[in-house]
């Protein structure tokens, strides 16, 4: 069989690169180098941006929680503390996104909470 060099697949992987470098500026998005570091550093950049996106909106809903459960009588803890003492199983997504859409739903949470802790 005799050998083959590899240009096609040193091609198929150059162009995927500078595809993925579209909208770069000069060397970054024409020279294979440049633009192989950038998309890699990009890349990087993407996988730690969605770790962190996690965090990032758990402490806004926790923010949210806090700042609608207030007017209640209680803090953010406490309301916690409640609802897993009442055994409602709304996670903090659920109940920032009440907090905002509905507030009165949400007062009616607040106050099962209320209610187990005082029992």
């Amino acid at each position: 069989m005799p050998r083959t060099k590899g240009g096609f697949k040193t091609r198929q992987r150059r162009k995927r690169i500078l595809k993925r470098a579209k909208g770069y500026w000069g060397a970054r998005r024409k020279l294979y180098g440049p633009a192989k570091e950038t998309v890699e550093r990009g890349q990087a950049y993407a996988f730690r941006g969605r770790k962190e996106k996690k965090r990032v909106f758990r402490a806004l809903w926790t923010v949210r929680i806090n700042a609608a459960v207030r007017p209640h009588g209680l803090s953010y803890s406490r309301l916690m503390a409640g609802l897993r003492r009442a055994n409602v199983v709304l996670d903090r997504r659920v109940l920032a996104d009440l907090a905002l859409a509905d507030p009165a739903a949400f007062g009616a949470v607040a106050a099962v909470a209320k209610q187990s802790l005082q029992a």
